[in-house]
């Protein structure tokens, strides 16, 4: 338990409108935190001057914060693999390295994922009994209630061990982070048939049958959206897609509104009335209101946001953070996976 206040490492220099946004939603957040009462620290990890540029004219009374200098910025286009041999003295790598010792309680970033992965995979290591972290992400469904989608490109080719371990982790992060007393386990395919889909998956099948989890069988790519399962387990490769796929609903559907309302007045009119209802039903596909994803598996607390995460969505990074930490899901995870090979 974390008897000290809850410190968390932020990669100020990491979006791609840093370090304003970062800092504007460690402001926002402070003051949700405040609000319910929690003792809640900021490291702003990046270039000093940028940041004190930066927070020139905004005001943060409930904001609690030191800034640790980081000379170099890992971009979006660097190698993953090559921030820890070459990029030590960035942001990224250095909060990260600070999470591992112990001076801070977990590490959020909207910078490039596969670096954050990577690093945080090598400097933190793996909880005892996960083969590979997994990284996943929120979709929208039609019972308002998030679907968790594991994973979503941490790993590109998993074997049937790989798949049902992401199974768990998914079980344990929506019993505690979201409130689901037995969360719905579903295994991505082309059909709901136990016999369908390539070995790999057919054997992946087979180990969840066989578990104690609430294992609901095959779900196909209707049935994700739909809110079929609470959790839905694929490859890297196959969530990668399905995650880009969802994102690019939020722009087409603006698309059809803005289309609609621009072929006539009476179109428009129409528009008009129903745009606080459109807007409430459009916020469930904004990836700000999910804000980031939890990289599981490590030894650490890591959540992943969106290269372009506005102030919302990296307060809502951080609240996910704070829920991760206060949940003790790692060691729920590291329990559970010790359970299963029993």
């Amino acid at each position: 338990m974390i008897m000290h206040p809850i410190r968390i490492a932020i990669d100020v220099m990491g979006g791609d409108f840093a370090p304003l946004n970062e800092i504007q939603g460690a402001i926002l957040a402070s003051e949700k935190f405040k609000e319910q009462s929690l003792n809640v620290e900021f490291l702003f990890v990046g270039k000093e001057q940028d940041i004190r540029n930066a927070m020139k004219g905004l005001s943060y009374p409930h904001l609690r914060f030191t800034i640790q200098h980081a000379d170099d910025v890992v971009s979006m286009h660097d190698d993953p693999t090559s921030v820890i041999k070459s990029k030590r003295q960035s942001s990224l790598f250095m909060g990260i390295d600070m999470h591992a010792r112990g001076n801070a309680d977990a590490f959020v970033s909207a910078g490039n994922t596969g670096a954050v992965m990577s690093t945080a995979t090598v400097v933190l290591g793996r909880i005892k009994g996960v083969s590979r972290p997994t990284i996943g992400t929120f979709l929208p469904t039609q019972h308002g209630r998030p679907v968790l989608l594991l994973d979503v490109g941490a790993t590109i080719e998993c074997k049937p061990r790989f798949l049902f371990e992401y199974a768990i982790m998914g079980d344990v992060y929506s019993k505690i982070v979201q409130g689901i007393e037995q969360p719905k386990i579903g295994l991505l395919n082309i059909g709901e048939e136990e016999t369908k889909g390539i070995e790999p998956i057919l054997q992946t099948h087979a180990l969840l049958k066989e578990s104690t989890l609430n294992f609901i069988g095959n779900v196909e790519g209707r049935d994700v959206l739909a809110g079929t399962a609470d959790v839905v387990i694929c490859d890297g490769f196959v969530g990668n897609i399905v995650l880009k796929f969802a994102e690019s609903m939020l722009g087409l559907l603006k698309a059809k509104i803005k289309g609609f309302a621009s072929s006539g007045i009476l179109n428009k009119l129409m528009v008009m009335l129903m745009l606080i209802p459109l807007k409430k039903i459009l916020r469930d596909f904004d990836y700000q209101e999910y804000g980031g994803v939890p990289l599981l598996g490590v030894n650490g607390v890591i959540i992943i946001g969106h290269g372009k995460s506005s102030p919302l969505a990296i307060q809502n990074m951080l609240i996910r953070a704070v829920e991760v930490i206060q949940g003790n899901v790692n060691a729920s995870i590291k329990q559970a996976l010790a359970e299963s090979t029993n």
